[in-house]
């Protein structure tokens, strides 16, 4: 039963794909972006031992005191391990490589599956009045991505427009279906988005229509192309939006943010 003494929660979403260089980090980064540009808060959790949408959003090593591993396995206070990023509105819960180890101490937690769910849900949270938290994946289906599909309240997809995409999307539904199944059953696809696409690649058209044929509606209208500027933006710290903000990249991800908006609006009527 919801409590109707605190605030509107905020909007969960764990941008996920077992296949690593899809663009997963790039969305939460730029998507994140984006839903701030629009005056939403927006926290990023980053939990990929990789760390890289910490370092892409600015946010050096040594001033990862804190990171999503202490919020997992040592209950830090959520005022100790947010930080703020140098874009207005949008926060971050860094991660380091010592994330790498904590499936293994996971396992040994009654509650392993559910801490980033209780983390994200208490009352502390409320103080920082998000309007949404996306959540860095790893590029893996082990106990963190599970931790990030029970903890949220949708799962966005980013699909690479190469050969070979749509192999391996079945695991990552059955795995949501999964977690439905056992300990989210609100749990929903948000979307599917095609990443690094290039309209003049046969190839990249093959597989928009291939995702569009066999996804439907799961696949957002908005794609993501493949734009120097995209790529360049994390050697500078900062997401495309403000790298160069009038390119290809920027305006697709503002795109996807207001389509991802729409969406929600629609279900909630």
């Amino acid at each position: 039963m919801s409590d109707l003494t605190r605030p509107k929660a905020p909007k969960i979403i764990a941008v996920a794909n077992q296949k690593g260089g899809v663009g997963k980090t790039t969305t939460t980064i730029n998507l994140g972006a984006a839903l701030s540009e629009m005056g939403n808060k927006v926290l990023v959790v980053d939990l990929d031992p990789q760390g890289n949408a910490s370092t892409g959003l600015g946010i050096e090593l040594d001033d990862r005191e804190f990171t999503t591993y202490d919020l997992l396995l040592d209950d830090v206070d959520l005022d100790q391990v947010i930080l703020k990023t140098t874009t207005n509105n949008l926060s971050l819960i860094p991660a380091t490589v010592d994330l790498s180890s904590a499936d293994i101490e996971l396992m040994a937690n009654e509650k392993r599956s559910f801490l980033l769910h209780d983390a994200l849900r208490q009352h502390a949270i409320d103080s920082f009045a998000f309007d949404y938290i996306l959540i860095d994946c790893p590029p893996s289906l082990n106990l963190l991505t599970v931790n990030a599909m029970v903890a949220a309240n949708s799962v966005l997809v980013p699909l690479q427009s190469e050969f070979f995409a749509l192999e391996g999307l079945s695991q990552l539904m059955l795995t949501i279906r999964e977690v439905r199944q056992s300990a989210n059953p609100r749990l929903r696809i948000e979307g599917v988005v095609l990443t690094m696409y290039d309209k003049r690649n046969n190839l990249s058209q093959q597989v928009e229509a291939d995702a569009r044929s066999n996804l439907g509606d799961l696949v957002f209208s908005s794609v993501i192309p493949r734009n120097v500027r995209v790529s360049e933006a994390p050697s500078y710290a900062v997401p495309v939006l403000s790298y160069d903000t009038a390119s290809k990249g920027a305006e697709a991800y503002r795109a996807l943010a207001v389509e991802l908006i729409n969406n929600n609006d629609k279900l909630a009527a």
